[in-house]
Formats: structure tokens, sequence, C-alpha cells
């Protein structure tokens, strides 16, 4: 029995035990005795006790599940990968759990002449749109037709169990419908249980993120002093082979995070003045429809997703500078087609919409009657803006730009294709530097094991950007939240 079949099942009891439960209750409300809930609110209750519990058995019991039928085909597969465990042990699981779901794509009759060699199964499964491995052995044919049988029995059990516990809540929650029954509370407590799980999750999600790099990074600084990576100027990790162990290689921090701050700096100075300017002319000089139009057509550059700027820079942008450059300097050009500036002013752009929208939303939040004032002093309304609502506006806009510079920080496609790889030191814009997010993704990228520096080194530059943008982030809210309640 499926997953999808049970939990709709379920939902079906559910809904027959709501309107039974509304429908009791409404039975009950004669006027002779107050009470205490609205029928809707018992029929919820008893949507709520038969879905809930049996909708957990469901997760519990797939997950369940699943793990026993893992451990059933590791108990298979270890005495046929005895001789090499460690390299075919893993492969072998695999390929017998793609057997698995290739073989469910056949009926009865076929299982029922299912051949014993690979060889001749495979024609029959390519026949079903299942394409294999060559790797597949002939004694993993029958562990994932046992497999799958498991797998269907424990489906079964699992479904049925699910159901009785279903009509058992629906029962119980039909019964309970009584005049003075506090439905209501119940149901807003079971609410308020649920939204705050919900808000549970990203703070669990946030320290699980944490504790998944912290232990890899000390893992990595049990290899290589952590005075050498914050201070280190030289980039040079020297891939060696898994576990090799080989720590000869310099993973200095500094060129990294140079080039990071730099081309954010460089974004920054594309992105604040032209979204800032834009969120004033929206917000104090365009009329109603010029700003129905203008607005949504701006916010549209941040629905473009980052890997079409870094194709825009790479191909049109970077070379076109280039070009220019040579024309302009006799034929020799002096800035490269991956270089900062060139990384630095596409990410302006695609950066542009967020300060705009925050910058606008901020000043629009000014009170008018501080605009009001000014203009009834004899102010002119250019002078109004400069002296009375950016002002007014600043602390919100500087929080603006710190959230912009987080989000400039954390960019890794555009810096990929715009900016290149080498981890240089210079001060020229013209010239090429990479990021700590692009270096990220060239430790992690390959069939590769995390048991060397060269591999872990990348935990280590992920926690370092984390509690960067981390900072940026608690002193962007520290400095909204602070002055939010100033002028209202």
């Amino acid at each position: 029995m499926s997953l999808g079949l049970v939990f709709l099942l379920v939902l079906i009891v559910g809904a027959v035990a709501f309107f039974i439960a509304r429908q009791r209750a409404g039975g009950q409300d004669n006027g002779q005795v107050k009470t205490h809930s609205r029928p809707h609110y018992h029929g919820w209750w008893a949507f709520l006790l038969a879905t809930l519990p049996a909708i957990l058995l469901i997760i519990v019991w797939a997950i369940g599940s699943a793990t026993y039928v893992n451990r059933f085909i590791d108990s298979q597969v270890q005495d046929e990968v005895s001789d090499n465990p460690a390299a075919a042990h893993g492969l072998s699981l695999s390929l017998i759990k793609s057997l698995a779901n290739g073989l469910r794509r056949l009926d009865a009759d076929e299982l029922a002449k299912l051949p014993q060699t690979f060889a001749e199964l495979q024609p029959i499964l390519a026949a079903k749109g299942v394409a294999l491995a060559t790797d597949t052995k002939d004694y993993m044919i029958p562990v994932a037709l046992e497999a799958n049988k498991l797998q269907d029995r424990l489906g079964w059990i699992g479904g049925v169990l699910a159901l009785l516990v279903a009509l058992g809540g629906a029962a119980f929650g039909i019964n309970q419908v009584k005049p003075r029954a506090r439905a209501r509370n119940s149901v807003e407590r079971l609410m308020l249980w649920g939204l705050l799980g919900a808000s549970t999750i990203a703070i669990v999600t946030t320290i699980g993120i944490v504790l998944s790099m912290l232990f890899q990074t000390i893992n990595f600084f049990e290899s290589v002093s952590p005075l050498s990576f914050f201070f280190g100027t030289v980039w040079d990790p020297r891939f060696a082979a898994a576990g090799a162990g080989d720590t000869g290689g310099q993973f200095g921090l500094i060129p990294l995070l140079a080039g990071t701050l730099y081309i954010a700096f460089v974004a920054l100075l594309v992105a604040v003045p032209v979204g800032l300017m834009s969120a004033v002319y929206m917000a104090e000089y365009a009329a109603p429809k010029v700003r129905a139009v203008v607005k949504p057509a701006l916010e549209l550059l941040a629905g473009i997703p980052t890997i079409v700027y870094g194709i825009f820079a790479l191909v049109t942008l970077g070379p076109f500078l280039r070009d220019l450059s040579a024309a302009l300097y006799g034929g020799t050009p002096f800035i490269q087609a991956q270089s900062i500036f060139t990384a630095g002013f596409v990410m302006g752009i695609m950066l542009i919409p967020v300060v705009s929208s925050l910058s606008d939303d901020i000043i629009t939040a000014v009170p008018r009657a501080m605009r009001d004032g000014s203009l009834g002093l004899g102010a002119t309304r250019s002078e109004t803006i400069k002296r009375v609502i950016l002002p007014a506006a600043l602390p919100g806009i500087v929080g603006a730009i710190l959230l912009t510079a987080s989000r400039a920080i954390g960019e890794t496609m555009i810096v990929v294709l715009a900016a290149g790889v080498a981890a240089n030191l210079t001060l020229n814009p013209f010239e090429a530097m990479t990021t700590i997010t692009v270096k990220i993704v060239n430790q992690l990228t390959g069939d590769l094991e995390f048991n060397s520096p060269q591999t872990l080194v990348a935990f280590a530059l992920g926690i370092t950007l984390f509690f960067l943008t981390l900072i940026m982030n608690i002193v962007a809210l520290y400095i909204v939240r602070k002055y939010r309640e100033q002028y209202e």
C-alpha cells in the first residue's frame, strides 16, 4: 500500500469525522444548555484527532521501514563484498536499490518469468525505460526482489495501522462532542503548538547548519594551524590523493577575504546610488501611474537567476570592456575580461532592486506630517528630501545597505564566471580576484571524500562566511529596530 494512498484515506476519515462531529454538535445546541464551543470547533477537533496521530505514524513507519529494508540489503551484501568492503559496499547498496526500483515497473506475469542473470534482465528493463549500471551483478536480482516484497509487506502493515489509528481518533473525537466540551480551547492550543513548532524550524535549521560545518572545521584545524589559515596570504591547497593527509599546501584566507570584500564594495558602489535615487524618485516624484509601472519593472531584475547575470558578464560585458580598453590603450587591454570591476558591476546591477525596494519602503514610512511641515515653512521639495526625509530615513537606509552587502558577500555564480578563480592580492579593480564562495565550490567539486585538509577547508571557509554575513545582518537589524519607532 503506497504512502500516498494511505495519506488520502486518512484525510477522508478525518473529513468524515469533521462533518459527523459538527453535525452532532449542532444537534446538541438546543438552547437549554449553553455550549462552550461552536459546532465547527468540535468538527476540527475530531478531524485533528483522526489525522495527526495517523500522519505521525505514517512518517515514523516510513522512516523505520526504509531503515529496516536498508539493513536487510546490507546484510545480504556483506557476504558478497567481504573481499573489498570499503570500495564495493556502498556501490552495491546503490545498485540494488536502483534495481529494486526498476523491478517495480514489471507486472506480475513478468516477475514470474524473471530471468536470473542481469544480461537477460537488462533488455527487459530497458524496454520499460529503466537504465541500470553495467556493474549490476546477478546475485543482486533475488536480493532486490526480496527487498521489494519486504517493503510491500511493511507498507501494508503500516497502512492498516495508520487507518486503525485514524478510525480510533475519529471515534474518540466524535465521542467527545458534548455541550460543555472545550473543543475551541483544544483546537487553539494545538494550533499554538503548531505555530511554535513552525517558528522553531528556522532556529533548529540554523543550529544544524552551524554544527554541520563546525565539526568538520574542527577536523580541519587539527591538521592546519588557525593562525596560518586566518592570517595567511597565500592560497595554494595542493590537492592530494584521498587519505594521503597531505598538509603541505597553504590555506591563507586573506586573499579570498580581500576578494570577497573588494567585489562586494564595487557592487555597492553601483547598487547603492542607483537604487537609492530610484527609491527617492518613486517615493517622492513619480506619479501613481508611473510608480505602478516603474517599480514592478525595476523589481523584475530581482527575478533573473544569478547564473544569467554571470553569463552576461562572461560573454558580453567582460569581452566588451577588454576590447574597449585595448582600443583606448593602443591595442594592449588594461581591463581583463574576468576582473573585479566586471563582477562588481554586474552584481551591482543585480542588487539595485534590493536597495531600491528596501529604501522605498523606508522612505514612504516617514510620516507625511514631516513633509508637510517642511513644505509649509517654505522649503522646496528637493530641500525637504535632503534635509528632512533622508535624515529621518537614514537609519533604515543604512540597515538596507548592510543587508544588501551581506547578499553581495554570499554571491557565487556571478563571481565564478566574471571574476575568475585566481586568489590574488591586488588593489587594481581591473585584475582578476576570487572570493570565498568560489573556493568553496572549487574545493567541493568532483568525487571527493572529507578526509583531507584540501576538502575540509571548504567547511572552514563556509563557517567564516556564515559568521561574516551573520554579523552584518545583526548590525543591520539592530540599526533598523533601534530607530524604527523614532518617527512613528
